[in-house]
């Protein structure tokens, strides 16, 4: 009996590792099987010229008081003065629009429930961190597909410009109710590509440039030398430096971040010049510097929403923080979030909850440098 059981055991081992080892050979096969919507891209009608008038446009703007997912802070959080002179924050969600076995469109419509309750969750866990710095304002939009992201066809980037212009759109309108004071700009992932790209075409070189006190492209690849140089603005060197950029992707190790690596190295930058050879931009979050090593102690809280019945909450001191020579972020020893960590320790989607009592340390400090010289 105990023979028989030692071989179902060894069995099932043998069973798990073939299934690992498919998943490493054909793991983005596979993916792009089940995740790449099989219809043809449809090209999206323009939002009416005043959508973004609309309060139900936006997941959080200042004036939405009630329900406001941008104003929720987690248990654990100090209650802080507001800033001498607040931020209006212009909060870019990342991918929510998730569809398996390709029964959906290369862009989320505006009233599909599943992905804005997502984005909602999204601005709560993310977002929120901006509101002691300033007013958070987060637009619904057209966002593409995940399966964007996996295909190598036209329909990929077709999506994302979708998504863009309804980017840009909101954008016009945030810069229309806040024609003055600092800006922060912030997204992730999906959100933070869209905002690179807002930044290169709708900011650097023009007058609102001079207002925006530091941007957050958290969980997107930016190359130092071949992407920085078409934004108008450094890296972030220190906590108290503004009018600078903030970028990390968190890995627990061992980490296997190639995925990412190859394709950050496969695609031109955004000043036309390939990024193979040039660095990822790593910014430590726990010091806010540009590289750089902090232990687990100087965390000030890491965002702890894994059980349904109990409220989320900081906690401080778990998650250490060392930029790696690949350009990714290493989180030491693998840590529980929940359920959504991406092969190869990827800790793409936690990227924000690692570190939210320090991004909301960070964003205050680096609108205070800019407040004192503007």
């Amino acid at each position: 009996m105990a023979r028989k059981f030692l071989y179902i055991v060894a069995g099932l081992v043998v069973l798990v590792l073939a299934m690992l080892l498919a998943y490493r050979i054909w793991g983005m096969q596979i993916m792009r099987a089940v995740m790449v919507p099989r219809e043809a891209f449809q090209p999206l009608q323009p939002l009416p010229a005043n959508a973004y008038d609309d309060p139900k446009m936006w997941i959080a703007r200042p004036d939405l008081t009630k329900d406001n997912p941008a104003l929720w802070t987690p248990q654990g959080a100090a209650k802080l003065a507001p800033p001498a002179q607040k931020a209006a924050v212009f909060f870019i969600h990342p991918t929510s629009y998730v569809t398996p076995l390709g029964n959906a469109h290369w862009n989320a419509p505006l009233d599909d429930a599943e992905s804005n309750a997502t984005a909602r969750r999204f601005v709560l866990s993310q977002a929120s961190a901006f509101s002691a710095a300033g007013n958070v304002w987060a637009p619904r939009y057209r966002q593409a597909n995940y399966g964007a992201f996996l295909t190598t066809g036209a329909e990929g980037d077709q999506a994302l410009a979708a998504a863009y212009r309804d980017v840009t759109q909101a954008f016009a309108a945030f810069l229309k109710a806040n024609p003055t004071g600092p800006l922060i700009l912030a997204g992730h992932s999906q959100g933070s590509r869209h905002l690179l790209q807002l930044v290169r075409e709708q900011v650097a070189g023009k007058p609102v440039a001079d207002r925006v006190a530091a941007i957050y492209a958290v969980g997107w690849p930016i190359s130092v030398e071949a992407d920085l140089p078409a934004l108008g603005f450094p890296a972030c060197a220190r906590r108290d430096q503004s009018h600078c950029i903030v970028s990390w992707q968190s890995y627990a190790e061992p980490a296997d971040p190639s995925a990412v690596v190859e394709s950050f190295e496969r695609k031109q930058g955004l000043n036309g010049q390939p990024r193979k050879g040039t660095h990822m931009l790593c910014t430590n979050p726990i010091t806010g510097t540009f590289n750089g090593n902090a232990p687990a102690s100087a965390n000030i809280g890491t965002l702890d929403a894994r059980a349904a019945d109990k409220p989320a909450h900081l906690v401080a001191g778990i998650v250490p923080a060392r930029c790696d020579t690949s350009g990714v972020l290493m989180i030491g020893e693998p840590v529980d979030m929940g359920p959504y960590t991406l092969p190869g320790n990827n800790y793409h989607v936690y990227d924000y909850s690692l570190f939210w009592g320090n991004v909301r340390d960070d964003a205050r400090q680096r609108l205070a440098a800019f407040t004192k010289t503007h």
